[in-house]
Formats: C-alpha cells, sequence, structure tokens
C-alpha cells in the first residue's frame, strides 16, 4: 500500500508541479470549470429532446438521477468514509503544491466528484444515445478524462482520486443506462445520425 501511495504522490508531483506554464494554468482552470462544459451538456440535450420530443423528459430525469447518484456516493458517502485530504490541504506538503485552483475545498479528495459525475455522465450518454454513432460518443470519455486531468493538474485531487471516481462514475453510468434502456423502450435498434 505504501508503494501505491508513494507512486500516487509521485505522479500527482509531476502533472502538477513540472508540467505547463501560465498559458496551460489558464486553460486547465477553464477546463474544471462548469461553465465552461455546461454549453455541451444543454447542447446535448437539446439534441436529445430534437431526437424523441416529449419522450426525451425520461432522458433527462434519468440524466439527472445519475448525476445526483454520482454526486452523492462521492460526496456524502465515500469521501467522508475514506477522508483523505486533498493534495493542496494536506500540512505535509505545504509548500510542494501547485495550487491553482482559487480554492481548494475542504469535503476530502477521494473520491474526486467531477470525475465520478463526468464519467458518469460519458458512461449514460455511451449507452443510452443509440442515434449517436459510436465513434462520437467515445468524445465524452475524453472530454471526462481531461477534467480529470486538470483536476490534478491544478493541485485539487490525487491521480488515485480521479481514477477511483471514474470507476465510480462508470458503474453508476451503466446501471442508470442500463436501467433507462430497459423501462423506457425509447431507442430503435440500429438508429444512426
Amino acid at each position: 500500500m505504501k508503494k501505491i501511495v508513494a507512486f500516487d504522490k509521485w505522479l500527482f508531483f509531476k502533472i502538477n508541479g513540472t508540467a505547463g506554464n501560465s498559458a496551460w494554468d489558464t486553460i486547465m482552470l477553464f477546463i474544471r470549470n462548469p461553465f465552461f462544459w455546461a454549453p455541451l451538456y444543454i447542447f446535448l440535450i437539446v439534441v436529445v429532446f430534437e431526437q424523441w420530443g416529449k419522450k426525451a423528459f425520461a432522458w433527462l430525469i434519468f440524466f439527472l438521477v445519475n448525476v445526483s447518484f454520482t454526486d452523492f456516493i462521492s460526496s456524502h458517502v465515500i469521501k467522508p468514509w475514506v477522508a483523505r485530504s486533498r493534495p493542496c490541504g494536506d500540512e505535509s506538503m505545504a509548500g510542494q503544491v501547485k495550487l491553482i485552483a482559487s480554492y481548494c475545498g475542504g469535503n476530502g479528495s477521494f473520491t474526486s466528484s467531477h470525475a465520478s459525475n463526468h464519467f458518469g455522465i460519458a458512461m449514460f450518454i455511451f449507452i443510452t444515445l443509440g442515434f449517436i454513432d459510436n465513434k462520437w460518443k467515445y468524445l465524452f470519455f475524453i472530454w471526462a478524462a481531461a477534467i480529470c486531468y486538470a483536476q490534478v493538474y491544478v493541485g485539487v485531487h490525487y491521480p488515485s482520486d480521479v481514477i477511483g471516481g471514474a470507476i465510480l462514475g462508470c458503474i453508476i453510468g451503466w446501471i442508470t443506462g442500463n436501467i433507462f434502456n430497459k423501462n423506457t423502450g425509447i431507442l430503435p435498434k440500429n438508429f444512426k445520425v
């Protein structure tokens, strides 16, 4: 276990301490900011309503349930149970962490809620939106991974926090997506845009 923790800290410092410059710092702050990624999800919701009309309300409800579960389990179940300090809040690492974010956050580090939420959304989209070709749906996983990388880069999470959050999000997204598909009957088979 000590080797895993040591590797996690080493990788954190590689991403947070030695990578980037002031331009990259600004980009990473934008990537993790909700105002940056929210338009993509709003656009996606508009597309779903264009495809399905009123039936899209069921998808939107499942989408919101998915995000609620990923956020609740990460923030209110796992974080208090694990009680791991964020790298920017760990006194033993004071002066070593390059905190680029405007705040450190005090609700624990493992698991990253950004990671669980965005990977949960990516998996839910991948499973439920049959009208989007798979090659485009993979971009949502790349988007989620970029947000996770930014969380480590700005100094608020360790790599294992975002990996744990990604796994949690994928599991919840897979469950809610499959429940949606089995119970709504909205998706026509083999229908692609």
